[in-house]
C-alpha cells in the first residue's frame, strides 16, 4: 500500500472499515497498558466480562500514580492490581518502578505494533515507530479480551522537521512550538507524523518527548519513522531484535503539512495555566521561582535529567528555590546513582523523589500558596498541581535547572553567559541501559492466581438502557476547556477512591462548583452544558462514570475532547453538540428536554435533535456517532452492551 507510515501500520491491523478520514475503523491491538488509578476499573470490567486471560501479545499493569500509598486504600489497590495481573496473565510493575510510559518504552514498545492504554499519554512510544493511542478503561478491557478498538480515522498531518537543534534548544521546545502554533485543540481528529531530514538528528528519547506531548494538542497519536537511531536505542535496551524499518512512501499524501526548522528553535516555556500559552523564556525572565521539579513521563529519562545534573555540578540551588528530581523510572534513578550524578545533585541541594507521576497530578510536592513552580511536565492546567490558583510553568530540563540556580526564570543561554563557565550540556545517550528488572514481574513469575479485593474496591456501576425521554435541569453550565481534572481531580485525598465510585462521585465537578455533587443527587437526574473542548486531558473514565452515577443523562457542549466523548458513550451519557448561540442563551438552572424520542432516534441514526429550553424556546443539538456507538449508547454503555454480545465458546467478546 502506498501511503503514510500511519496508514501502513493501520492497514496491517485493520479488521473493519476504510482508512478514510472521518470513517470509523476497527483495529487489532497488540499491546495494552494500564496504570493504578485507571487499572482497578479495567480489571473489574475484565472480570465482569467473564474472561479467563488476556488475549493481547502483551498486557502490562503499572503502579505509578499513587506510589506514596498515603492510605491503605492505595495499597489495597496495588495488591488487587498485582492479583489481577497474576490471575489474568499480565506483567506487573511494582510501585516505585516508574511511570507506565517510561517503563513500557524501556521494556515493550516496538516499531510497527499497536498499543492501547488507559492513560492519555499512551502515544509516547510513537517516538520509536509504535502506533499508540490513549483510551478509556472499558476500551482497554475489551481489547485485552481480544476485541478490536474502534476509532474515527484521523487525518494524518505531516510535520516536516528540517535543520538541527542549536545549543540549549531541546525536543521539549519543539513540542512547545507546536502548541504555540496550533493550540490545545489543534490536533483534534489528527495524527501527527514526523518526517524530514531533521528527524535523524533526534534520538528516540527526544522523539518520545515530542510524541508524549502530542496529547496536549488533542491529537489521537503521533509517530516517527524508524531508522538507525531507533535501532541504536533498542540495542542499548537489549532489544535490537525488535527493530523494524518503517517509513512513509515517497509519494505519501497528507491532509496537511507543517514545517519546523529546528535550527530556529529557542528555549520556550508554557505559562500558566495552559500548555499552549507558550512564549520564549526571555519574555518572562525575572519571574521569581519558588519550586522546580525535574521529571515526569515527558522529561524523566536518564538522558533528560543528565543535562540538568551537568548544569548543577559544582553549584548550589538558589536558597529561595526548592528543586525536586522525580525520575521517570527506577532504571533512570539507578543509572544516575551508579554514575555518581545522584550524589552530585544532592550536593547541589536537590531533593530526590520516587519514580512516580505524583506531583504531575497534584499527588505530592504541591506548591506553596502564591508561589511559582517550573516543571518539566506536560500539563499545567489550573489547580492540577494540587492547589487552586497555582502558577505552573512548563519547560525543558535546561530551563528548569537554570531557574533553580538563578531563583527566577532565565534563558539558560543568558545564565551561561552570566556565569562564564557553564557550557551547553548537550543531549547524550548512555552506552547501555542497564537498570535492574527486579520490580517488573512477568506473567510466569506471578505470585497471585486469584483476585484480592480490599474493602474500598467496589463494583462497576451499570446504567440501564437509554430512555426515550432524556433531559432535566441544567445542573451546571461551564466554560471552554474544562478538563478531566476539573471533573474528577487526582489529588491524594480524592485519588484513593478511584475504586469506589459512590464515594468518588462526591467530588464530581467540585472544582467548578463544590455544591454540584449534592445538587445532582437531590435532582434525581439532569444535564450539563459546556463550551468547547469539554473533557480535555486525562483518559480517566471516572470523569464519565461519576456523572453517570449521579444521574447525568446528557452533556450539551460546543465540542468534546476525543477520549472523553468516547467515555461518555461508554457509560451511557448522551454527548450532544450545540452552537455558540444556543450555548450563550442557556442559563444554569434551565430545564432542557429533548423533544424527540431520543431512544428511537439514536437507534435509527438520527443526527439532529430538537431541544426545548424551559418550554419557551427551541434549538437543535447534534449527535455525531457511528452505528456501533449508537448501539452502545442505547444499551446504556459499553459494558452493558458487551455483556449482551455472545461470547461463543469462551471467545473474546465481539466488538463490531
Amino acid at each position: 500500500m502506498s501511503g503514510t507510515l500511519t496508514e501502513k501500520v493501520l492497514e496491517d491491523h485493520l479488521v473493519e472499515g476504510e482508512l478514510e478520514p472521518g470513517e470509523e475503523i476497527g483495529i487489532e491491538i497488540d499491546q495494552v497498558l494500564t496504570q493504578d488509578t485507571t487499572g482497578t476499573m479495567v480489571w473489574l470490567q475484565f472480570e465482569a466480562m467473564e474472561m479467563d486471560e488476556v488475549q493481547t501479545e502483551i498486557a502490562a499493569q503499572y503502579c505509578d500514580h499513587q506510589t506514596y500509598q498515603f492510605d491503605f486504600k492505595n495499597t489495597d489497590d496495588h495488591r488487587f492490581l498485582r492479583s489481577a495481573a497474576g490471575t489474568y496473565g499480565a506483567y506487573f510493575s511494582r510501585p516505585g518502578n516508574g511511570i507506565c510510559h517510561n517503563v513500557h518504552k524501556e521494556n515493550f514498545a516496538a516499531p510497527g505494533k499497536t498499543l492501547l492504554g488507559s492513560d492519555s499519554h499512551t502515544p509516547t512510544p510513537g517516538g520509536l515507530g509504535q502506533l499508540a493511542i490513549g483510551a478509556g478503561g472499558i476500551d482497554i478491557a475489551v481489547a485485552m479480551g481480544g476485541g478490536a478498538y474502534y476509532v474515527e480515522m484521523p487525518e494524518v498531518v505531516n510535520v516536516r522537521l528540517e535543520g538541527e537543534l542549536p545549543e540549549w534548544a531541546t525536543a521539549k521546545d519543539v513540542i512547545l512550538e507546536m502548541l504555540r502554533r496550533l493550540s490545545v485543540k489543534g490536533g483534534v481528529g489528527k495524527i501527527f507524523e514526523y518526517t524530514g531530514p531533521g528527524v535523524e538528528t533526534l534520538s528516540v528519547p527526544e522523539r518520545t518527548t515530542i510524541t508524549n506531548m502530542g496529547t496536549e494538542l488533542g491529537a489521537t497519536s503521533s509517530i516517527f519513522p524508524t531508522d538507525e537511531r531507533t535501532e541504536e536505542y533498542l540495542a542499548k535496551q537489549g532489544r535490537e531484535d525488535e527493530y523494524v524499518e518503517l517509513a512513509p512512501d515517497a509519494d505519501a499524501e497528507y491532509a496537511d503539512e507543517i514545517t519546523i526548522d529546528l535550527s530556529e528553535i529557542e528555549p520556550l516555556v508554557a505559562c500558566p495555566s495552559m500548555p499552549d500559552n507558550v512564549v520564549p523564556v526571555r519574555e518572562v525572565a525575572g519571574e521569581k521561582v519558588d519550586q522546580v521539579i525535574l521529571g515526569s513521563c515527558t522529561n524523566g529519562g536518564y538522558e533528560d535529567i543528565l543535562p540538568a545534573a551537568k548544569m548543577l555540578e559544582g553549584r548550589e540551588v538558589n536558597k529561595k528555590t526548592d528543586l525536586i528530581v522525580a525520575p521517570g523510572s527506577k532504571q533512570a534513578s539507578e543509572m544516575l546513582a551508579r554514575d555518581g550524578w545522584t550524589a552530585e545533585m544532592m550536593a547541589a541541594g536537590v531533593n530526590f523523589s520516587e519514580a512516580t507521576c505524583g506531583a504531575c497530578i497534584g499527588n505530592g510536592h504541591v506548591p506553596a500558596s502564591d508561589s511559582v513552580s517550573v516543571r518539566t511536565f506536560n500539563r499545567n492546567f489550573e489547580g492540577r498541581s494540587g492547589i487552586e490558583d497555582d502558577a505552573v510553568y512548563l519547560s525543558s530540563p535546561e530551563v528548569a535547572a537554570a531557574a533553580a540556580l538563578k531563583g527566577e526564570l532565565v534563558d539558560p543561554r543568558d545564565l551561561a553567559e552570566e556565569l562564564g563557565d557553564m557550557e551547553a550540556p548537550g543531549f547524550e545517550l548512555p552506552d547501555v541501559y542497564d537498570g535492574s528488572k527486579a520490580d517488573l514481574i512477568t506473567p510466569d513469575e506471578a505470585v497471585d492466581d486469584e483476585l484480592v479485593k480490599g474493602p474500598n474496591i467496589g463494583d462497576v456501576p451499570l446504567k440501564g438502557a437509554l430512555d426515550d425521554e432524556v433531559g432535566g435541569e441544567t445542573l451546571l453550565k461551564m466554560r471552554d476547556n474544562i478538563t478531566t481534572d476539573h471533573i474528577i481531580p487526582a489529588t491524594s485525598d480524592i485519588l484513593m477512591y478511584r475504586s469506589n465510585v459512590p464515594k468518588l462521585s462526591e467530588y464530581t465537578l467540585s472544582r467548578v462548583d463544590e455544591t454540584f455533587p449534592e445538587r445532582a443527587l437531590e435532582a434525581d437526574g439532569g444535564v450539563l452544558v459546556a463550551g468547547e473542548n469539554y473533557g480535555q486531558g486525562s483518559s480517566r473514565e471516572h470523569a464519565a462514570m461519576c456523572p453517570m452515577y449521579l444521574g447525568i443523562e446528557a452533556v450539551f457542549a460546543q465540542s468534546f475532547a476525543r477520549i472523553h466523548k468516547a467515555n461518555l458513550f461508554n457509560f451511557g451519557i448522551v454527548p450532544l453538540t450545540i452552537d455558540q448561540e444556543t450555548y450563550d442563551k442557556i442559563e444554569q438552572g434551565d430545564d432542557i428536554h429533548i423533544v424527540d424520542d431520543i431512544g428511537e432516534g439514536v437507534r435509527n441514526g438520527e443526527e439532529e435533535f430538537t431541544i426545548s429550553v424551559n418550554g419557551e424556546w427551541e434549538a437543535t443539538a447534534h449527535l455525531d456517532a457511528s452505528q456501533r456507538e449508537r448501539d452502545i449508547l442505547a444499551a446504556g454503555g459499553k459494558l452493558s452492551w458487551t455483556k449482551e454480545q455472545s461470547l461463543g465458546d469462551g471467545a473474546a467478546p465481539a466488538d463490531d
